[in-house]
């Protein structure tokens, strides 16, 4: 059995939470440091110093994490993801490694403390992001205003000394995350394209990775290592070979950006989520609070939208796997045992076909969240019916409009057998004769 198939891909919505100092001052996460970055683009520009003296001030509330978790497991989410250490290198934990953090700026707070914590008084996973990088550490070394423009591939590369040293840190706070809160489901790696993997040394930080904490969970960006693949801002159109999770923002900034209006609407983020369980993935979908710790209106409304939602629908998400084929309905579907689930992010102007299942085994066709049963009709090819051949066919349904959901309806198909199953291959000859 694979790693993720124990919770990570049953589980298939979770929470990303990115937050630090930066939210403070309304500034995006770590990038305006070096200048922003074209795939951020509210992003601001900040000089270095002035971005880092930001931290000295900065109080971060140890009580956030519980609204935040709270507000996951009402949306329907199954784990969730901090920002333990972003690329700016404050640590959100009391690390005993490294000068920047809360350990100086905020004694006595430990919000990775309170974030796991929370997790577990509401049954989440717990996940923790950890950047490879650190623009901070005079050891990596720390980025400086004379190194603008970034450049991607193009990071100062320090002497041996100082990267023996760099990574004494590295594997000091790792360590300290995975041996100080208890079990940690999941270890969220990210900037490891600064460096060769060999000079990561990947191979060794998975040995001690999974020496203290055999049951974790690790992303692919630790290169070429990692149980999962993590396509970022992006639904891929045809789903990995591997176990995957797509990570999105909702607006267009990772951090708390004040300027940043550009929502995605409640409607289009239920539907990705949708289309994320109908190819077999998870969706990571992230939140940034504000410097207080709250969560911005927009997204707790975006958040609520999850709750009233996945309340009546999250049977055909949670425990799911990827359903038919895109021909066979104008939607995704997902499947659990003999059940399929039929998400119609459009509503219908026409009864709705799905195509290619086997008919002959279907017993019950529902509205998801309403008891009664909807009449349905069956179409198979004329011989087929002829010679009761048993092979796939067209299901036609009607859909009342008092049974739909103003965002994303769903219908539920009961058979007695998997929905999925090809139908037996007789040639024509054969049936006749």
């Amino acid at each position: 059995m694979r790693r993720t198939q124990h919770w990570l891909e049953p589980a298939r919505f979770g929470l990303f939470v990115h937050w630090g100092p930066w939210a403070r001052a309304g500034w995006e996460a770590s990038w305006p440091l070096v200048g922003g970055v074209v795939t951020l683009p509210m992003g601001q520009d900040i000089p270095a110093e002035t971005y880092h003296a930001n931290a000295d001030g900065w109080q971060p509330d140890p009580a956030a994490p519980e609204a935040w978790i709270a507000a996951a497991a009402a949306a329907g989410m199954r784990y969730a993801v901090l920002t333990t250490r972003h690329h700016d290198g404050y640590a959100l934990w009391p690390s005993r490694h490294g000068d920047h953090g809360v350990a100086k700026t905020a004694p006595g707070a430990d919000i990775v403390g309170a974030f796991v914590g929370a997790c577990q008084r509401h049954g989440l996973k717990v996940g923790l992001y950890y950047s490879l990088p650190d623009w901070h550490h005079p050891d990596y070394p720390a980025f400086t205003d004379a190194m603008r423009p970034y450049v991607f591939g193009g990071y100062p590369v320090p002497s041996a000394e100082s990267w023996a040293a760099y990574q004494a840190y590295l594997r000091g706070q790792i360590t300290e995350l995975l041996t100080d809160y208890g079990p940690i489901d999941m270890i969220w790696f990210d900037g490891a394209w600064e460096r060769g993997a060999e000079m990561w040394d990947v191979d060794g930080l998975e040995r001690m990775i999974r020496q203290l904490q055999p049951d974790i969970l690790i992303n692919d960006r630790l290169p070429g290592h990692g149980d999962f693949a993590t396509p970022e801002q992006f639904v891929p159109p045809e789903p990995p070979a591997e176990p995957w999770e797509t990570c999105l923002t909702m607006n267009m900034s990772w951090g708390f950006n004040a300027k940043d209006d550009h929502y995605k609407s409640p409607a289009a983020l239920v539907h990705t989520l949708c289309e994320v369980a109908g190819r077999g993935g998870n969706l990571l979908l992230n939140i940034g609070p504000d410097g207080e710790g709250r969560i911005p209106s927009p997204q707790a409304a975006r958040m609520a939208e999850f709750g009233r939602w996945m309340s009546r629908h999250g049977e055909a998400i949670i425990g799911t796997s990827a359903g038919l084929k895109s021909w066979q309905f104008p939607g995704p579907t997902t499947l659990k045992d003999t059940t399929l689930y039929c998400h119609l992010l459009m509503q219908p102007v026409a009864p709705v076909s799905v195509r290619g299942v086997p008919v002959q085994h279907l017993k019950r066709v529902s509205v998801l969240g309403h008891d009664a049963s909807l009449p349905f009709e069956t179409r198979v090819p004329v011989l087929d019916e002829l010679m009761h051949v048993d092979g796939p066919g067209e299901a036609v349904i009607d859909v009342p409009m008092p049974l739909r959901d103003p965002v994303a309806t769903v219908l539920v198909l009961e058979f007695d057998c998997d929905p999925a199953r090809s139908g037996p291959a007789v040639p024509l000859a054969e049936r006749m004769a």
